[in-house]
């Protein structure tokens, strides 16, 4: 048996991979050698691992972290298939979001920073009729057109008058987990199922008008919370964006969402 395997230098020419990889897939258990000499500590490899370290190399080529390849090699087909596939749709959405980034930073290399006019100003108060959820701040888009899901729907069913456009609402810091939520403003449907019920109050606001991608709404953030720090005045919570024109009536570059943060005098 033992002139039926490859050294690890041999194994190593015949996989297009360095013997410090194959050490290190050893090492974390991705894959190990079928035997190594108890004397030597020399490791050696059956042929037939070679497809196994093959797909190794490919799938790392593409950056999947090891534990997901690990997961792959050990699964059926079938499972492997899901496990590539989800690894496929977390690519696709990395992607997207550096095209958003990419497309930010031509908009500042070209122009610097936007001039976003804000103002200053007095919300009324507002009776909304909520749903909410909880997600990562790179699942904030998925999580927003889910609750406008949820919400549309309920209002339809119990035929519940509401006024447009639909409102969001975030927190001030962008946590790792934050709760988010999509209103509609309404003065009916008091214990509706499903729906929860939220009063902004009215107050000093500073605002602001984004047009464009929501990708690109940090730069038109970037501007107002600026804006009120310079003033001396306190942001406060919920953040709230109004979306008066979105993807069902227009493309992306003349979507329009109105800014609102809750303001306060700084007491500092």
């Amino acid at each position: 048996m033992h002139e039926e395997l490859l050294t690890i230098g041999r194994f190593a020419r015949l996989c297009r991979l360095s013997i410090k990889q194959l050490r290190h897939y050893d090492e974390t258990g991705l894959l190990a050698p079928v035997r190594v000499d108890a004397n030597s500590g020399y490791r050696y490899y059956a042929p037939e691992q070679a497809r196994d370290a093959l797909t190794v190399a490919l799938l790392r080529e593409m950056d999947l972290p090891l534990a997901v390849i690990a997961q792959a090699l050990a699964a059926e087909p079938e499972s492997r298939a899901q496990i590539l596939r989800a690894e496929r749709d977390r690519l696709a959405e990395r992607i997207s979001r550096d095209q958003a980034r990419l497309e930010m930073l031509e908009r500042l290399a070209e122009g610097g920073l936007p001039g976003y006019e804000v103002t200053m100003g007095s919300e009324p108060e507002r009776r909304l009729a909520v749903v909410r959820a909880v997600c990562a701040f790179e699942e904030i888009g998925e999580t927003f057109g889910a609750c406008v899901g949820r919400l549309l729907p309920v209002l339809g069913k119990e035929g519940i008058a509401w006024e447009p456009p639909l409102w969001g609402l975030y927190p001030l810091d962008l946590e790792e987990r934050m709760e988010i939520a999509v209103g509609a403003q309404t003065s009916q449907g008091e214990g509706t199922p499903g729906l929860e019920f939220q009063t902004l109050p009215g107050g000093p606001v500073a605002e602001t008008v984004h047009i464009g991608p929501y990708a690109q709404l940090p730069l038109a953030y970037n501007a107002l919370f600026a804006a009120a720090h310079e003033r001396g005045l306190r942001p406060q919570a919920p953040v709230r964006e109004v979306y008066l024109v979105g993807p069902t009536e227009a493309p992306q570059e003349e979507w329009t969402t109105r800014l609102i943060i809750p303001v306060q005098e700084s007491t500092a």
